[in-house]
């Protein structure tokens, strides 16, 4: 009521002003209106009456003369009548003529109005007409001919009924602008009623992320476009309000994840594409055994598919994985006795495709290209035909295993840069969640790749695209600004191709927090003993680690260098230090890998006789595959984790071995080239191309005192605790589920292709 009356209101005061001030001119007009009529009737009159009265002058008969007038005067408008001899003559005149008009007073109706004029008289207005009576002279048969005047003529015409009739019309006026103000408030308050109500359905559409009057118009009613603008900026700044909100008061766990699901997704179905799988089943005689793989990527995921319960997509590699699996090639993991957390639905790649596609295109090509490791990456056309089609045969095996049309699907690394827009090609409503674990290179770099335009196509057909760090982000929309046809944002970091939007996000990832209780189930004092013993080391024996791949890129002749040049300016730690390197097999297909492990193999080798007099080997090198609780246990047991990657996205051994120490001691040796350097400054930060500096950071750690290995250590835990995986993933899903509930809303306002600066976020 209250908003139908600041419509009526106004509109009202408005109709009744305009009446107050047409009433008066309606008034006036309708005075001359009559005015000239009478003026009219009385040229007729005159005109009538001529002849007669001009015989009945002549006669000189008053009495007939005063009939004549008494006669015509009978007619309600004509009050009297008139006559002025033009002589001395005496006046004829009815008894109704007011005593205002006399023959003296004529001339004043004379000038006015072509002989005529309104009077005020105490019986009310009356219009005066004056006439000229002419005399006349028979002229043979012609016309009469004018040659004089007899006297004149005064009419005198009773206006009151103009009064009577100009009340008449005030009330009519009135009671026409009372119908048309009642009529136009109604239907003002009608359009009023049903315009608010739909621009309110609208902005409640809009805040739950509806699109606008669908069925209607393809897009908003303009109307609607400044306040949807508006709209859309505010719901983004509250909903980064409120992540940042959740996000400090959230402890994130695998339930966080699954109430992400239900509330922000509406429990979604979650769709995870890789191409190493989190188990592999291998044949080992009679029995199959269960593998993890050592894999920074299957650390990570692990935890949030065990939280989400969706499908995992992976290549089969294991030699009993055909075994295993179902008639749809699917296989619940973890495996018995636990109960199956989720589903993983292995693909089967021929020996030519897995060649090509793998160790190939993905791992002699782009491997090098985006990692500074002094190798040169080599690209083949066959293998880029493999790749392609590897990527389309995942794309078809996501549509197939998706149960509903707009699935979340996470693809993951750099062996699917062409999923995205594939996946997108069937499955148009999915949202479509990229990560890329290694570096981005600069766009010069990136431009040596013969089919950098597909690869940057591909991966644009992702709804969000993840890096570990803003400067990857940067390096990654300054390619596509220089090589694609393409809207780059820098202020949000975002690129419109081919009319739809991605967002290029910094999502550093991180490890399960907490760990598992089982892997801490065994005391730190008892791993330090097993370790020890099953080495053949003494007990106070100081022992550092290191995790990896046997990969050219983790810096493990670097490593290895820094120790023996510890050993050479610290003699005293010969026979009393000793470290334990880990390096699982991988991609031994490929040469390059094949004479690194050669390479790594011969220096440890070489380090440990050159010091033959230490009783303990300075190197242990155990080229191996170890279970994730095997590493665990030597993450709990050394004194020292050295990390001297020379280019790496995150590294999660890192984080691993901060998250392992639940004593608070231990000390982390980081390089400076890992995303994890940004995240955890108090571990000893070296060059790990500085062998001296490598050796000193040893020695350092070797020396360091608890209290502050303490300090450190629970530094870069409680860093860990805040930041972990399920944040990691927590955040992904978040800004994927803002960004569906924008998808649906029409783009009211789109922004202009602004390039800004790019900056690299704290």
């Amino acid at each position: 009521m209250r908003l139908s009356l600041r419509f009526v209101v106004p509109l009202l005061i408005a109709l009744g002003i305009f009446a107050y001030v047409a009433l008066p001119l309606a008034d006036g007009l309708m005075v001359r209106w009559f005015s000239r009529d009478l003026e009219t009737r009385a040229n007729l009159i005159a005109n009538t009456v001529e002849e007669p009265l001009q015989d009945l002058l002549r006669s000189g008969n008053r009495r007939r003369l005063l009939q004549f007038f008494t006669r015509i005067t009978e007619d309600e408008r004509l009050l009297a009548i008139a006559f002025c001899p033009a002589g001395k003559g005496e006046p004829l005149a009815t008894p109704s003529l007011p005593k205002e008009v006399t023959c003296g007073t004529l001339a004043r109706f004379d000038s006015a109005n072509d002989g005529g004029g309104i009077l005020q008289t105490e019986k009310g207005p009356v219009s005066v007409s004056v006439r000229t009576v002419p005399t006349s002279r028979a002229d043979g048969d012609s016309a009469p001919r004018l040659v004089g005047s007899l006297g004149r003529l005064v009419l005198v015409h009773d206006m009151s009924f103009i009064a009577r009739r100009s009340h008449e019309t005030r009330e009519y006026l009135f009671l026409f602008f009372v119908g048309l103000g009642v009529t136009v408030a109604f239907i003002t308050v009608f359009i009023a009623q049903l315009s608010w109500r739909g621009w309110v359905h609208g902005i409640r559409g809009m805040l739950r992320g509806e699109r606008l009057l669908p069925a209607l118009a393809p897009t908003a009613p303009p109307e609607l476009r400044p306040i949807a603008k508006d709209l859309r900026a505010l719901i983004e700044d509250l909903e980064t309000d409120h992540r940042s909100r959740d996000e400090e008061q959230l402890a994130w766990t695998p339930n966080t994840l699954r109430q992400i699901l239900h509330r922000e997704l509406r429990g979604q179905e979650v769709i995870v594409v890789s191409n190493r799988e989190p188990y592999i089943h291998m044949r080992r005689g009679p029995t199959i055994e269960v593998w993890r793989p050592a894999s920074g990527l299957v650390t990570a995921l692990e935890p949030i598919m065990r939280a989400c319960s969706g499908t995992w997509i992976a290549h089969g590699s294991g030699s009993a994985d055909r075994e295993t699996v179902d008639s749809r090639d699917r296989v619940g993991v973890p495996p018995p006795p636990e109960l199956p957390a989720y589903m993983l639905r292995r693909v089967w790649l021929t020996k030519a495709e897995e060649a090509g596609y793998y160790y190939g295109f993905a791992n002699e090509g782009i491997w090098p290209l985006c990692h500074i490791a002094h190798v040169r990456p080599v690209f083949r056309r066959r293998d880029w035909d493999q790749y392609v089609k590897v990527n389309r045969k995942f794309a078809e095996t996501v549509a197939e295993v998706a149960k509903s049309t707009d699935p979340i699907v996470l693809v993951q690394d750099y062996h699917f840069a062409l999923l995205p827009r594939m996946v997108k090609e069937v499955l148009p409503a999915a949202t479509i969640i990229s990560f890329w674990h290694i570096p981005w290179p600069n766009p010069e770099a990136f431009a040596i790749c013969p089919w950098r335009e597909e690869l940057l196509d591909g991966l644009l057909g992702s709804t969000i695209l993840g890096f570990h760090t803003q400067f990857h982000v940067n390096n990654f929309v300054d390619t596509v600004d220089r090589l694609l046809e393409a809207r780059v944002d820098r202020e949000d970091f975002s690129v419109t191709y081919r009319g739809k939007l991605t967002s290029v996000r910094r999502y550093p990832i991180s490890v399960e927090w907490p760990p598992a209780a089982e892997l801490l189930a065994i005391p730190v004092a008892q791993c330090r003993m097993e370790i020890r013993q099953r080495h053949n080391l003494p007990p106070e024996h100081a022992v550092g680690i290191g995790v990896e791949r046997m990969d050219y890129t983790k810096g493990i002749e670097e490593r290895l260098r820094a120790v023996e040049r510890l050993l050479e300016l610290d003699p005293k730690w010969i026979g009393k230090f000793t470290f334990i390197q880990i390096a699982a097999p991988t991609r031994i297909h490929i040469d390059e890998y094949r004479a690194y492990e050669a390479r790594v193999r011969d220096l440890a080798t070489r380090i440990n006789q050159r010091f033959p007099e230490a009783r303990h080997p300075p190197i242990i090198l155990k080229v191996e595959h170890h279970q994730p609780d095997q590493i665990f246990e030597y993450y709990r047991a050394a004194d020292l984790c050295m990390v001297t990657s020379l280019h790496d996205g995150m590294n999660l051994v890192a984080k691993e071995f901060v998250s392992a120490r639940d004593d608070e001691r231990g000390v982390l040796i980081l390089s400076l080239f890992t995303g994890a350097a940004r995240e955890l400054p108090e571990a000893l930060m070296v060059n790990p191309y500085d062998t001296d500096q490598c050796a000193a950071a040893l020695q350092q750690a070797l020396s360091m005192t608890s209290a502050e290995q303490r300090t450190r250590m629970r530094l870069m835990r409680g860093l860990l605790q805040d930041f972990n995986v399920f944040r990691w993933a927590g955040r992904m899903l978040m800004d994927a589920a803002a960004m569906r509930r924008r998808g649906r809303l029409p783009d009211l306002a789109p922004r202009a292709g602004r390039k800004r600066v790019a900056f690299e976020s704290s």
